[in-house]
């Protein structure tokens, strides 16, 4: 090998080496304005009409975010999108979001859970409004995803809280999963949505959505 060819792949290696390091896990929760378990009538009289109003959140059990450590910390988005979100016929975008940080992370934990989550979220958290520091409290039922029963909240701003579908909540009798979760996860489950609600500034509009089967619980690992 030529002596510039092994310079070259000596300083890419060395390059390479000095990235600073991505790897992350822990659960996730969301619950949007619309059915995603549910039947074909119910699904089509809720689209273009609602949906287009979602609250999740990234509980880190572990990770290191480019070289930022974030074990323990928290990060929320609330999305306002011009569409039902999920609908394969509609255009969800342009959409704007609100970023609910944990106040418990220093500067550098902050900003790299706002780029963590702005990756992960994709265009649906592209457009970021404003960013908020909150303390963000999580709670999973015997620290399993598979109870589906979570809680997260952010201060008196946003809250998420589920369980799980039982029997009483098909209408049909032929629901299923109608949408995918908003962002990349592992091993998604639907849940009944207890409460879903946003009251604070910079999408023009505050709700709350109780009652519904608009919600995911799953876990999610992002290794870069």
């Amino acid at each position: 090998m030529y002596p510039a060819a092994i310079f070259f792949l000596a300083a890419a290696a060395m390059s390479a080496a000095s990235l600073p390091s991505t790897k992350i896990q822990g659960e996730y929760v969301e619950a949007r304005t619309a059915d995603v378990y549910t039947g074909p009538c119910f699904a089509n009289a809720e689209t273009g009409v609602t949906g287009d109003l979602a609250v999740m959140g990234w509980k880190i059990d572990r990770g290191v975010w480019q070289g930022v450590n974030v074990d323990g910390l928290s990060v929320m988005g609330v999305v306002h999108a011009s569409g039902t979100l999920g609908d394969p016929n509609e255009n969800p975008y342009p959409a704007q979001a609100v970023l609910i940080v944990d106040e418990k992370a220093n500067i550098e934990q902050r900003l790299a859970l706002q780029h963590f989550a702005q990756q992960i979220g994709g265009r649906l958290l592209a457009d970021v409004v404003r960013v908020e520091y909150q303390p963000i409290d999580f709670a999973l039922a015997d620290d399993s995803i598979h109870s589906m029963k979570a809680t997260m909240v952010a201060g008196a701003m946003a809250r998420l809280e589920t369980r799980p579908l039982g029997d009483r909540d098909q209408i049909c009798h032929n629901e299923a999963v109608w949408y995918q979760p908003l962002t990349p996860v592992d091993h998604a489950m639907p849940a009944y949505t207890v409460a879903q609600m946003y009251m604070g500034p910079g999408l023009g509009t505050v709700w709350s959505s109780p009652g519904k089967r608009s919600a995911f619980v799953a876990a999610f690992h992002l290794d870069q």
